[in-house]
């Protein structure tokens, strides 16, 4: 079978009233089946994360494996595959509420939660978190910091009382509440140190850390204490790695696994999988992940818009969706297309981007801006083009050196392993970069200002515009949807134009699983939907 997330929403003012919370759990979220209790749930994973620690790091391979240790104030709605502001349920927090017309956000806590060494759950606990991501004064600090730019708004937290936590900002942002329901945004405890966490796992969450062992599997056992009754269904997980794509894909077909690892579903395993085992279910949905060139704006040549502007009109987008991705992806710029995306620009606002024109043409403009960058046959440009050690991401690579290839660009292949893989983009250590980046919230504050503006730890490329920054200030604070909108799609065609970071497409998900595994549902995002506490299987 094959399902899709269409639902479409637009977005509301999220302050016009209190919310209060859906408990987990609830059959608010649809009846079925009922469910199971007991078993453990072989999972797909593809290498060892970076680290634990989900706050230091922007990849799948942590948040896959370790979001069902933790918990956030508010969740998307794990049985509910498009994420919006309509789906956003209390996970921490019983209750919230803004105030003082937008710049000011009130949860109340649950009580009675423990975190799996026994301590209990405080405001303390929440305003330390938060202090700790956007570097308040006096908090500990982390190794790397990538969404620091999505708190930036908040001025100061309160914890008034243990169960009470109160975030004030500088002015309205009406996406925050998106933000702390993604996975990126767990409540750390303040007892244990921050860099404990890159190796252990100390959350409130429906599963404990039980064993990792680097290269072959990370286990989590049920959390008697969780503070939803019933949950979870699971006696535990094990995320297997598997490092050999092949080897994945034959270890789902045989049954070692029971369900794939979030982008690591290809249309051609699928339709593999498909063939060889028909009962095999497979969602066809969004990874509200890009695909993108990485150009260092403080290196030669690469300094020059000339040479940015080339190896972006160098590179066939819809030829690279069909070779490199097997038709399985969407052209788009800086935000998620449709169908699955809300603000993604249309497909007359992609027509005039590099990229996105006459192939043969674009290449001819390519190679005339570099003659003016004075680079050509008898002065070739030769560069490194780097990127992570991951089957998806080489076969990105290599299309991108051949392609520019044709322009007379000559590039060599450097791979590198995930674990050094994000500090060395940090420090600017690359000349010309093919990655992926994912989103963890299909709004434009959670892009824009993570990927971005300027001084961003996550701003790869080093780009800075502060033109660009107004309008991502302005937009943010923007109330009017349609002006909003309108305003996200001025800044997606300027950050293409400007070479800030030339997205090639955006990869569609065929996540596999075996018709035994019930309530877990692929979202639209990759990050945000392997809490397990609903999972339960039918055997």
């Amino acid at each position: 079978m094959s399902g899709r997330s269409t639902m479409r929403w637009r977005p509301r003012i999220p302050w016009l009233a209190g919310v209060l919370m859906l408990a987990l759990g609830s059959s608010a979220w649809g009846a079925g089946p009922t469910p199971k209790s007991g078993g453990v749930l072989n999972a797909m994973h593809r290498e060892d994360p970076p680290s634990l620690s989900i706050h230091e790091e922007a990849t799948i391979s942590t948040n896959w494996p370790v979001m069902p240790c933790y918990s956030n104030l508010v969740l998307f709605n794990p049985l509910r595959g498009q994420e919006s502001p309509a789906t956003i349920v209390g996970e921490l927090a019983e209750t919230w509420a803004w105030r003082d017309d937008g710049k000011t956000l009130a949860f109340a806590l649950r009580k009675g939660v423990r975190w799996h060494d026994g301590q209990p759950l405080t405001s303390k606990d929440v305003k330390y978190t938060f202090d700790l991501v956007r570097g308040a004064a006096g908090s500990s600090g982390l190794r790397l910091d990538p969404r620091k730019n999505w708190y930036a708004q908040i001025a100061a937290i309160d914890a008034p009382d243990p169960y009470s936590v109160v975030f004030h900002l500088r002015r309205p942002q009406p996406s925050l509440l998106m933000l702390f329901a993604s996975d990126y945004s767990p409540v750390y405890p303040a007892h244990v140190p921050a860099a404990d966490l890159r190796t252990r796992c100390v959350g409130t969450g429906p599963f404990k850390l039980k064993e990792y062992r680097p290269g072959e599997l990370i286990e989590f056992v049920r959390n008697p204490d969780y503070f939803i009754k019933g949950r979870p269904y699971l006696d535990g997980i094990r995320f297997i790695i598997i490092k050999e794509r092949g080897t994945r894909i034959a270890a789902l077909q045989a049954g070692r696994v029971d369900v794939t690892m979030p982008s690591e579903g290809t249309k051609p395993a699928a339709d593999q999988l498909k063939r060889a085992v028909p009962g095999m279910v497979v969602y066809e949905t969004s990874q509200n992940v890009n695909d993108n060139i990485l150009m260092n704006f403080k290196k030669p040549p690469f300094t020059d818009a000339r040479v940015r502007r080339a190896v972006s009109l160098a590179i066939d987008r819809r030829g690279y969706i069909q070779a490199v991705r097997q038709g399985g992806a969407v052209v788009g710029a800086s935000m998620l297309p449709q169908p699955w995306g809300n603000w993604g620009l249309s497909p007359d606002g992609l027509a005039t981007l590099p990229g996105s024109g006459d192939p043969l043409k674009q290449k001819a403009d390519a190679r005339q801006l570099l003659a003016e960058a004075g680079f050509g046959p008898g002065r070739p440009l030769r560069l490194v083009v780097s990127t992570r050690a991951i089957a998806n991401y080489l076969d990105q690579a290599t299309f991108v050196i051949d392609q520019i290839k044709q322009v007379g660009i000559e590039a060599t292949l450097e791979q590198v392993e995930s674990a050094v893989w994000y500090a060395k983009l940090t420090r600017g250590e690359y000349e010309m970069g093919s990655n992926q980046t994912g989103i963890g919230v299909d709004d434009p504050d959670a892009n824009f200002y993570e990927n971005y503006v300027c001084g961003s730890p996550r701003n790869y490329p080093q780009y800075c515009n502060p033109d660009v920054d107004k309008m991502i200030e302005e937009q943010s604070q923007t109330l009017d949807p349609v002006k909003r909108r309108r305003l996200v799609a001025e800044i997606q065609k300027r950050l293409e134009l400007d070479g800030a970071r030339p997205i090639l497409g955006w990869t569609t998900d065929y996540y596999a699983m075996w018709p035994h595994v019930k309530n877990l549902v692929p979202h639209h995002s990759i990050f945000s939907y392997a809490r397990f506490q609903d999972v339960w299987l039918d055997r």
